[in-house]
């Protein structure tokens, strides 16, 4: 039989009275849910999920693992093992993806626990995790018949219907995974000269004369690639927060900290013994805070129109009824029964789980603003994209009702506090989930899966890599300790000041108020205030290797006069863009692995120093235009 080209245009826009015709038609039957399918999806799933996780601690981000995913999922079954069903691809991504997104919901919340001390469990960590990621899982799939199914060609779900595109050229030999392998390979061995070997210096610096402060980057393969995959714009508004920062702010506060011999809370030295990176820690991370919490409450409020009409008619399209009697193929779910089974069963374990110290109230909360935010989850990923999902904002609203009502019933001190980010966390994780669901669930709609199959993989993902984050998280503390310059955990900081701030009100609220009234600037010019606040937050060693990313991506956008060639370089940009992260994160891990275990790898002492470290990034980088090239020539 003659492969298709590609998808019809029916998966765009459907004429009236039309109804979908997917890839593979309902009444094929192709390989999906298959044991090999599920063993690769796994592996995937913990792969590009800690890996992600150590990204999104590092520098507050994470990138959408689904098409990465996807073509090492063809790379291997296609290329190696000649099996040859879009299905059982789509799978593999499915369960992999779902992976990706338990680690950007734990990652924005259960670091703060490390952060009281209070010292989680690996099977406490699990629990919350395994838990939020499957209570998103299942609030989603009623809503699926309505939000994909009846909205095809209003909803767009950007990430799926691209995911689907790469699966179908795929099917019809026009992908190569070699892009993505061979950023891989490429970012773990730099990971392992610069941070296991110590060759030369990951982080370079050089003071500013006559001023106390640095001009410095953090030369990482994952910090080129998220870079180029957000784009010079994006890049340039996180460096124009660091800027101030650093250029603004901490001279500011160094030139009058000189007069004063005071210590000046929060810190414990007075201003003038205080570097750079001490005004940084104990002023600037304050101010940065505030910003970042002000452009959260923003791109919320901004979405609350969207909020409001998602949920009136998601919930419009909800039904109770089991329709998957005498439904084919591609449209049978798995019964609402059990989804409703399902999550009473997760309400009473969160109710009364020792590993969730929530209790009833808690149970409550979680059961109310769970499918709230599932529900505006699963719609403004299919305006806006995954990307641009206000999970954060979401997550900050939750924390400071919920603190607010734990606080009125007497929970306060550690104990309130460990419980507000258990519900906080349970509610990120599952609003994250629901949205990476529906994205996948648009995806197999477009190729022809079979959703009750998709659904599963779900499952199967959320509960493998929710099996080892947990492991994840404890090793990278013990390494490099959240809060630290080597994991900032920057939501993970910002969601235990919030909640510290309603229990304690010890916050230093002028320098909170600061960054309020620096994001609000930003916004008023019409510019994003949170990729700005991010920047102003974190250490401008972060910001600056973000920017020549996104400088690269600007230079072939200037560059390329077709745009049929723009797209292809841009695509295989992001693709070794996305191996470069992942070979970095999955190389960070092992190091950390060994730095636990107080196993000494480093021989080089950084005999290179700085300027070879500077020359290996631009080599790197180097090798970034390259690839973006290389492939439009062959």
């Amino acid at each position: 039989m003659e492969k298709k080209k590609g998808l019809s245009e029916q998966a765009y826009k459907l004429k009236p009275g039309e109804q979908y015709i997917p890839y593979i038609p309902a009444d094929r039957t192709v390989p999906e849910l298959t044991a090999f399918s599920i063993v690769l999806g796994i592996i995937l799933a913990i792969v590009f999920g800690a890996a992600n996780a150590y990204l999104g601690l590092r520098v507050g981000m994470t990138v959408s693992a689904s098409i990465p995913a996807a073509v090492a999922s063809m790379a291997i079954l296609r290329g190696i093992m000649r099996r040859e069903s879009i299905l059982e691809n789509n799978m593999v991504q499915t369960i992999a993806s779902s992976g990706e997104s338990l680690a950007a919901g734990v990652i924005f919340t259960i670091p703060a626990l490390f952060l009281w001390n209070a010292n989680p469990s690996i099977l406490q960590i699990s629990s919350l995790a395994i838990i939020g990621g499957f209570l998103g899982v299942l609030m989603m799939i009623p809503l699926r018949r309505f939000l994909i199914v009846q909205e095809h060609g209003k909803l767009p779900y950007p990430e799926g219907t691209a995911c689907a595109e790469v699966l179908v050229a795929g099917e019809v030999g026009g992908v190569s995974a070699r892009t993505v392998f061979t950023g891989l390979g490429v970012g773990a061995i730099y990971k392992l000269i610069a941070d296991g070997f110590k060759i030369f210096p990951s982080e370079i610096e050089w003071p500013v004369p006559g001023y106390r402060t640095l001009i410095g980057a953090d030369i990482l393969p994952a910090l080129l690639g998220v870079g180029f995959i957000i784009g010079p714009q994006i890049a340039a508004y996180m460096l124009a927060g660091a800027v101030l920062g650093w250029f603004g702010f901490i001279p500011l506060i160094s030139h009058f900290g000189s007069y004063i011999n005071q210590v000046i809370y929060p810190a414990s030295a007075p201003i003038a013994e205080l570097d750079a990176w001490g005004i940084w820690s104990f002023y600037l991370r304050y101010i940065g805070a505030g910003a970042v919490a002000f452009g959260g409450i923003v791109s919320l409020i901004k979405a609350l129109p969207t909020i409001i009409n998602a949920f009136r008619q998601s919930v419009g399209g909800f039904s109770l009824k089991d329709e998957n009697e005498g439904k084919p193929r591609t449209d049978r779910d798995i019964p609402m029964k059990w989804v409703l089974v399902g999550t009473l069963i997760l309400i009473i374990l969160i109710a009364f789980s020792p590993f969730i110290p929530v209790g009833i109230p808690g149970a409550i909360l979680i059961a109310l603003f769970g499918f709230f935010f599932v529900t505006v989850s699963s719609r403004i990923v299919g305006i806006v994209g995954s990307s641009s999902n206000p999970v954060s904002g979401m997550t900050i609203a939750t924390l400071l009702f919920t603190t607010i009502i734990f606080k009125a019933l007497g929970m306060t001190g550690l104990e309130g506090m460990v419980a507000a980010i258990s519900v906080g966390g349970i509610i990120c994780l599952a609003a994250a989930n629901a949205g990476d669901t529906s994205q996948d669930l648009k995806t197999g709609f477009l190729v022809g899966s079979t959703p009750w199959k998709q659904q599963i993989g779900e499952f199967i993902g959320v509960f493998a890599s929710g099996l080892l984050i947990g492991f994840v998280l404890i090793l990278l503390n013990q390494a490099y300790g959240f809060g630290s310059k080597e994991l900032a955990a920057p939501q993970a900081t910002l969601m235990k000041l919030v909640i510290e701030g309603v229990m304690n009100g010890n916050l230093p609220w002028s320098l909170v108020f600061t960054g309020f009234a620096a994001a609000a600037v930003v916004e008023l010019f019409g510019i994003a205030s949170l990729p700005f606040a991010v920047g102003l937050y974190l250490p401008i060693h972060l910001s600056v290797p973000i920017m020549v990313g996104g400088l690269v991506r600007g230079f072939l956008e200037k560059v390329t006069k077709s745009e049929e060639d723009l797209k292809k370089k841009v695509e295989n940009g992001v693709l070794y863009a996305s191996g470069l992260i992942a070979g970095e994160g999955i190389m960070g891990i092992i190091i950390a692995a060994f730095v636990a275990a107080n196993v000494d790898i480093a021989f080089g002492n950084n005999v290179l120093g700085q300027v070879g470290g500077l020359v290996a990034f631009i080599i790197l980088t180097l090798t970034l235009i390259s690839v973006c090239f290389k492939k439009v020539e062959e």
